[in-house]
C-alpha cells in the first residue's frame, strides 16, 4: 500500500546502527553524548529486552528502535511517555496497515493487533532525586515476524506480526520514519496540553475497558472490571472491594 511521507521532525536525531546487543543499552551508553532527543534504530538485536527482565525475540526485519531524551520534571512525568509511546505507536501501525479498527492498546503500553499483541514498549532510565534523565523508551514492533507460542508464559497473549496479520509489508527505517513524528504530535500535546487529552485517547483505545480483567502486582493479583485510567496513569479497577488505583501491574484477560 502506499503511505504518504511525513515530515522527519525538527530538533529529533535519528542513528541507525545495522547491530546492537539492546537498543535501550545503547542509548544509555551514548546518551551523554547526545545534544538533541535521538532515536536508535537497530536492524538487527542480539540480546533484546522486554519488561521485568524478559528476553524480547527480535529476528531481521522486525522493529527495535529507542528513543532517548531529558524530560522536564518528575520521574512521575517522566513515565507518561509510556502512553506518548504507545498512542505514537497505534497512530504509526494505522498508517502503515491502512487497519485502524483493527488496532487497540493494552494498559500500560502494549498495542494490539486483532486482539494479539504486535508491539511492546520498555522504559528505562538512572533515576536521581526523584528525576529522570537521560530516559530510554524502547520500542519493539513485530514487522514480519512473532515469537512462538512455546517461547512465551502460559497466560502471555497470542503473538502477531503486520505481515502475517495484515499483509502490509514495512521495513524498520520506513516504520521509523511515520513513528517518529507520531512521537512528536503526542509528545507536544503532554507538554502543552497535559496528560488529560493522553488519557482520553487511550481510552478510547483502550482493549477489554468494561470488562473483568486480572491484574497482578509484585505482592498481589487483583480481579475486576477495568473502569478507567486516572489522572496520574493508574488503571482503575472496580473489584469487590470497590475501586482499586494500581500504579503498575501486568495485566492479563
Amino acid at each position: 500500500m502506499s503511505r504518504n511521507p511525513v515530515a522527519w521532525p525538527d530538533g529529533v536525531g535519528r542513528v541507525v546502527l545495522e547491530e546492537t546487543d539492546s537498543t535501550n543499552a545503547e542509548g544509555a551508553r551514548i546518551a551523554g553524548t547526545l545534544a538533541v532527543p535521538t532515536w536508535i534504530l537497530a536492524l538487527r538485536q542480539t540480546a533484546g529486552r522486554g519488561r521485568r527482565g524478559r528476553a524480547w525475540a527480535d529476528p531481521g526485519g522486525n522493529f527495535a528502535a529507542t528513543l532517548v531524551m531529558r524530560p522536564e520534571g518528575s520521574a512521575a512525568d517522566a513515565a507518561l511517555r509510556s502512553f506518548v509511546a504507545a498512542l505514537a505507536l497505534h497512530d504509526a501501525l494505522a498508517t502503515a496497515t491502512g487497519r485502524p479498527e483493527s488496532l487497540s492498546l493494552k494498559w500500560p503500553n502494549d498495542v494490539l493487533l486483532n486482539g494479539a499483541k504486535v508491539a511492546g514498549i520498555l522504559l528505562e532510565s538512572a533515576g536521581q532525586g526523584g528525576r529522570m534523565s537521560p530516559l530510554c523508551i524502547g520500542i519493539g514492533v513485530n514487522l514480519v515476524a512473532a515469537p512462538s507460542r512455546a517461547s512465551l508464559e502460559p497466560d502471555a497473549l497470542e503473538p502477531t506480526s503486520v505481515l502475517s496479520a495484515t499483509g502490509a509489508r514495512i521495513t524498520p527505517e520506513e516504520f521509523l520514519g511515520i513513528l517518529a513524528p507520531a512521537f512528536a504530535v503526542w509528545e507536544w500535546r503532554l507538554t502543552d496540553h497535559g496528560f488529560e487529552p493522553l488519557r482520553t485517547a487511550f481510552l478510547d483505545r483502550a482493549a477489554r475497558r468494561g470488562e473483568v480483567i486480572r491484574a497482578r502486582t509484585g505482592t498481589e493479583t487483583l480481579s475486576g472490571t477495568f473502569a478507567d485510567i486516572d489522572a496520574t496513569g493508574a488503571l482503575v479497577l472496580v473489584t469487590a472491594k470497590g475501586r482499586v488505583a494500581v500504579p503498575a501491574a501486568e495485566i492479563y484477560f
